[in-house]
């Protein structure tokens, strides 16, 4: 896996809550690279809310999926880590992990209940942390003469980059990230743009979040 262009994970850990019959439920997602990542989280959301009636989890590490797990937390078998974690992979994600707590309102919901309840509880989660595409991606400085600039700045406006940092001295350095597989038509786009006068230079190769389309 280590040639694969992207995946999908959650941009930071945040949460949600919503009410079911009385029931209070928060969904919490965030990332996490390693199995004691996600375990560290659990147990952290587990000790901030020790008082709830059930903290149920699922977590997907691995760019190819190798360690799924999931708990009920001693609801009913099947009915909560269950469908947080189908939710989990009908979004596509990995390196993460969800936590559903679940303080209990005195109204029982019933299996059907508890599975849509989780499931929400899930999709609240996935959808506060944010799900993002990690692509391999090339951070490029390019440096063009005041000139040019205008002309740089008002293709990149549409080009498929994200523009990092601007730096105005003796002449104009852009920072920019660039999806791997879209490096080699921008840089020629870049030298068509600048009349060949750009001076570009590669600054790395990372993992970088990108906004999901899907979502």
């Amino acid at each position: 896996m280590a040639d694969q262009l992207s995946y999908k994970t959650l941009r930071e850990e945040n949460s949600a809550e919503f009410i079911i019959n009385k029931s209070r439920f928060i969904g919490y997602g965030c990332p996490c690279k390693t199995e004691e990542e996600a375990l560290a989280f659990l147990a952290r959301i587990r000790q901030k809310h020790k008082d709830a009636t059930h903290n149920c989890y699922a977590y997907i590490i691995g760019l190819n999926s190798g360690i799924m797990r999931y708990s009920d937390d001693g609801e009913p078998g099947g009915t909560a880590g269950m469908p947080i974690i189908e939710v989990m992979k009908a979004r596509g994600v990995v390196n993460c992990a969800v936590v559903v707590t679940r303080y209990f309102g005195g109204v029982l919901l019933g299996a059907g209940g508890l599975v849509r309840a989780y499931a929400q509880g899930s999709k609240t989660a996935l959808d506060a942390a944010g799900v993002v595409v990690m692509e391999k991606s090339l951070r490029y400085m390019v440096e063009v003469d005041y000139s040019t600039w205008q002309r740089l700045e008002y293709f990149l406006r549409s080009a498929p980059v994200i523009i990092e940092h601007n730096e105005f001295g003796a002449s104009v350095v852009c920072t920019l990230m660039v999806r791997k597989k879209d490096a080699e038509h921008l840089l020629s786009e870049i030298t068509r743009v600048t009349d060949g006068t750009a001076e570009t230079l590669e600054d790395g190769e990372l993992y970088y979040p990108w906004p999901d389309k899907e979502d």
